[in-house]
């Protein structure tokens, strides 16, 4: 039987003077922004694994024993498709992702995934594979033992999973070939903040002028929400590393929005600790109708006429409890809203249509998703 909670939230009025505003929090700009042209790449291959004991591709796998004729060929040893039979073999795609500015010499972890029917990759090793990126170039060569985070035990109906047996990851295991694609910073720089925020650009160009420039001569500009136009200060003409090291250490006070974000699936809710709640009164009460059906069974007197029946015998129940009250004083946040909830034996699910109520009555000044 679900229990029924009812809740009477007596929510006083929550506005605030400017001065008791907590002051915004102050973060490096390093972990606000990215410099434009400096990016990750992704590298892709095809490639074959090998020694798996017995646990690879089947033969109605067509295309791994096509790339190992074709390998054992370039070696020297010809031989037809048609004509082996293989099952410690397993077909592949090799991924990598390449960082910028990285060098030919460096080494990058890759992951491997089984295309074929292989029942896991444990114990393979990844055959020499190359590593192209969207332009087509080959960017890094892959070869080496796979750690895998799952294996498989027993055969048909006995066997047992544990996690994906089937992807495996190389440390370490490419070397990088060409350099990556990456911009080499110049005389002007564009900063592109990670989330697109219109009074976060504007202080990070008011620091770093405040920083480098002057009021007649700024270094900064805010050229939208998401990106930050800089030309380098006079003193570091040919020091874009140099000027790039000191900028991200510097710390930018935000202005982050106000949301609450709720999972109804799995019962999550995320908020941040100030998110303030307007005057509002709010009855919720939950109404618990139980219906329950037993099967009684009729049977006749002794040599009388009539036969055996089952009979269903339907009870209906009804049940509300009453309502709990909760006051919260001037300037409630959603924190405190919670915990009160939580303290009268509320759920999860209880609180989640409190907050969509609250929402929809203009009372919850911040964003609600949704996800």
């Amino acid at each position: 039987m679900r229990t029924a909670v009812a809740v009477l939230l007596l929510l006083q009025a929550s506005f605030l003077d400017a001065a008791e505003l907590p002051p915004p929090a102050a973060i490096r700009l390093k972990d606000l922004v990215t410099l434009e042209g400096v990016r990750e790449n992704q590298l892709i291959g095809y490639g074959l694994v090998v020694g798996l004991a017995g646990q690879g591709d089947r033969q109605q796998t067509i295309f791994p024993l096509q790339s190992l004729t074709n390998m054992l060929e370039r070696m020297g040893v010809s031989v037809s498709p048609g004509a082996i039979q293989v099952k410690n073999t397993a077909a592949v795609m090799v991924t990598a992702t390449l960082p910028a500015f990285a060098q030919p010499g460096a080494h990058i972890d890759v992951t491997t995934s089984s295309i074929g029917d292989a029942r896991t990759l444990q114990g393979g090793l990844l055959l020499l594979t190359s590593l192209k990126g969207v332009d087509g170039q080959t960017y890094a060569i892959a070869q080496g033992p796979l750690v895998t985070g799952g294996f498989v035990a027993g055969k048909g109906g006995t066997s047992q999973s544990v996690n994906h047996p089937t992807v495996g990851r190389v440390p370490n295991g490419a070397i990088v070939e060409r350099p990556a694609p990456s911009r080499t910073p110049g005389n002007s720089l564009r900063l592109q903040l990670r989330q697109a925020d219109f009074t976060t650009s504007a202080r990070i160009a008011g620091v770093l002028n405040a920083r480098f420039g002057s009021r007649t001569a700024p270094v900064a500009r805010a050229d939208n929400p998401g990106v930050v136009s800089v030309t380098l200060p006079a003193d570091y003409a040919a020091r874009a590393t140099e000027f790039m090291a000191e900028v991200e250490t510097l710390s930018i006070p935000i202005d982050r929005a106000a949301r609450v974000v709720i999972n109804e699936r799995t019962g999550t809710i995320v908020m941040g600790k100030d998110v303030r709640i307007g005057p509002v009164a709010i009855l919720q009460g939950n109404l618990t109708v139980e219906i329950q059906t037993s099967f009684a069974v009729s049977q006749p007197a002794p040599l009388a006429a009539g036969t055996t029946a089952v009979v269903p015998q339907v009870a209906v129940s009804a049940k509300q409890e009453k309502a709990r009250n909760v006051v919260l004083q001037q300037g409630a946040t959603i924190e405190e809203l919670v915990r009160a909830l939580n303290a009268i034996g509320s759920t999860a699910r209880d609180v989640i249509v409190i907050l969509q109520n609250l929402r929809a009555a203009g009372a919850l000044d911040a964003e609600l998703e949704v996800i």
